[in-house]
């Protein structure tokens, strides 16, 4: 007799066992384990494939933006897609769409084939994510469910902390093709093993009769124009731009309309109603506010790491790479307390920890490496498993199972969302503060700061020396390295300035955590039981 499987009565079919579910979980969690990756892959590998493909910085952009612009959409769908296709074939789909767009970006021939392949990625693997949240609660209960949302909310803040290391050691030591390639084994692994295992539900093709057809254009035209908003404002001044106020106005449309249809049709294809639960709604909150800190700090800390220092992919991968550590460390230490302790006071302890963390930034100056950056991002790797892992066990554990489906699709749409504003909120500081800042610094570069003049002097000496004598031209030199000086101050400033907007965020999500009840588990049968 297999080890997944146990014996059944005549005509029924085999459950899985304890191992078999296991098993079958952790082969889940790999599909979204490649698919979270997959977001922040390329990000510290943009001006490689930019370079590869004959691409301008505008264009290398779109590279991960249409990959989150797809990944959003499909998110909120993927309850519906599950209920329509069953739990194992959506899942199935995902895995193989995803392999094969995997296998497609990797042979991208120019940037316009490349950014078409990773939209179809990121379509195509969204409905991995949320599918494995479902699972979890259908499989597992009591201390066990404690340490499966352990594990997802390990995953889910793991796999994007880690993904511009895993890029940029892979872009330095072979190529940025291989960023694509490594999805092919265990993408075909897990095409191939979870529809053998997998068993929780069945397909219900009747759906697709009378379904919402309008609130699906409705939701994708309202999130993708958003997601458009969100990623190109800091870039083109926002609203300054006929693009991005032409998006702006369909999503603010689009997104009326959405809710209006979601809260007044019979059967919609996201349940926003599951916002009537306090529970579920501070939830997408905390996970909202959760998905800025994670993906944020992504954004912040390699964009410092190549502007002002000036570090190669490899170089920021393994800068960033204590945070990935540290939650892992923190894995096992959130698994026992949270047997013993109320999961509100862990989050609590989570969500201010990570602003503390965030706090520790703040004292950044333009030299800062790796050493200066392990205590800050090493308190926030720990904090991310206390803030995360909670939040999945509290918004997700208390709903009855026919609605956790469409529930566990709005909850990581919350996250990405929290994701694409707090990224689009650190350009525009970036963008704002970074002005400011340095008309701030330029008032205090005048002759009469014996400091400043005294450095110039200095500079321009060394630099006529350079320049073979010519004292015009050792000046010129002095003062395009006295701006370079100044501008990254400036902008080290602005990073400063954003990391503690962060904070800030956190601070309030802190507070607001004992609003949350404790969770009740509603009864319901057995996960495989048909």
């Amino acid at each position: 007799m297999s080890a997944f499987s146990v014996a059944a009565a005549p005509g029924a079919p085999r459950t899985l066992t304890q191992t078999g579910k296991i098993f079958a979980f952790a082969t889940m969690a790999v599909g979204m384990f490649i698919a979270l990756l997959d977001i922040q892959i390329v990000s510290a590998s943009l001006r490689d494939i930019g370079g590869g493909l004959s691409a301008g910085t505008d264009e290398t952009a779109w590279v991960q933006t249409s990959y989150l612009i797809a990944e959003i959409i499909v998110i909120p769908l993927s309850g519906w897609l599950s209920r329509v296709m069953s739990t194992r074939w959506l899942f199935c789909a995902s895995a193989v769409g995803f392999t094969l767009a995997s296998l497609l970006c990797g042979a991208a021939w120019n940037i316009q084939s490349m950014i078409a392949f990773r939209a179809l990625q990121g379509f195509l693997g969204g409905s991995m994510v949320p599918t494995v949240f479902t699972t979890a609660f259908a499989f597992f209960s009591g201390p066990q469910i404690v340490l499966a949302a352990a594990t997802i909310g390990a995953l889910s803040s793991l796999a994007p902390t880690l993904g511009p290391t895993v890029g940029g050691w892979i872009t330095d030591n072979y190529s940025w093709h291989w960023l694509f390639f490594i999805n092919l084994v265990p993408g075909i692994f897990v095409a191939v093993v979870v529809p053998i295992l997998i068993r929780i539900d069945k397909a219900d093709l009747s759906l697709l009769k009378g379904a919402d057809y309008l609130g699906m254009v409705l939701m994708a035209l309202f999130l993708g124009c958003l997601e458009y908003t969100l990623e190109e404002g800091p870039r083109w001044d926002w609203f300054g731009d006929d693009s991005i106020r032409a998006a702006a106005w369909v999503s603010g449309i689009a997104g009326v309309a959405f809710v209006w249809r979601s809260l007044t049709i019979a059967q919609p294809v996201v349940d926003l109603r599951a916002l009537k639960s306090c529970n579920f709604a501070l939830g997408c909150f905390f996970s909202f506010v959760t998905g800025i800190g994670i993906f944020a700090t992504i954004y912040l800390t390699p964009l410092f790491l190549s502007g002002v220092r000036g570090f190669s992919a490899l170089q920021i991968g393994l800068a960033i790479f204590s945070t990935g550590l540290f939650q892992v460390c923190a894995i096992p230490v959130y698994t026992v307390l949270a047997k013993r302790i109320d999961l509100r006071w862990l989050m609590m302890f989570g969500l201010g920890c990570f602003a503390l963390s965030m706090w520790f930034f703040t004292p950044i100056t333009h030299d800062w490496g790796w050493r200066q950056l392990l205590l800050p991002q090493a308190f926030r790797g720990f904090a991310q498993q206390f803030a995360v892992a909670p939040t999945v066990t509290l918004t997700l554990g208390g709903l009855a199972p026919n609605r956790l489906k469409l529930a566990s699709g709005l909850f990581n749409l919350m996250r990405n969302l929290g994701g694409a504003i707090g990224i689009a909120a650190c350009g525009t500081i970036l963008n704002n503060r970074t002005n400011l800042h340095l008309e701030r610094l330029a008032e205090h570069l005048t002759t009469a700061n014996p400091a400043m003049t005294a450095l110039l002097q200095r500079t321009t000496a060394h630099d006529t020396v350079l320049a073979g004598g010519d004292a015009a031209k050792g000046g010129a030199m002095a003062l395009k390295s006295l701006w370079l000086l100044t501008w990254n101050e400036a902008q080290t400033l602005s990073f400063s300035d954003a990391f503690l907007s962060i904070a800030l965020c956190f601070i309030i999500a802190t507070v607001m955590v004992p609003l949350m009840k404790k969770v009740v588990r509603p009864k319901a049968p057995p996960a495989d039981a048909h």
